[in-house]
C-alpha cells in the first residue's frame, strides 16, 4: 500500500512526507521507494518554536 501511495504520489509530482517513522529500517524502505521526506520521534520529539530553530541552527 506505502509503494503505491508514494508512486501515486510520484507520478502526480506531489512531495510526500511520510509520518510516523518510527525506525531506521521504515526510513530505509521509503527512502528506498522515493520518500524523502520524513516526521517522527525517529528524528526528534515535539519540541517548542525556539528549540526547533535552535536545532535548525545546529544542523546547517
Amino acid at each position: 500500500m506505502v509503494q503505491t501511495i508514494i508512486s501515486m504520489a510520484n507520478s502526480l509530482a506531489m512531495e510526500i512526507i511520510a509520518e510516523g517513522v518510527e525506525t531506521q529500517a521504515q526510513r530505509d524502505f521509503l527512502k528506498q521507494h522515493g520518500c524523502s521526506l520524513y516526521q517522527s520521534y525517529l528524528f526528534s520529539k515535539p519540541v517548542p518554536l525556539e528549540e526547533f530553530e535552535a536545532l535548525l541552527c545546529v544542523a546547517v
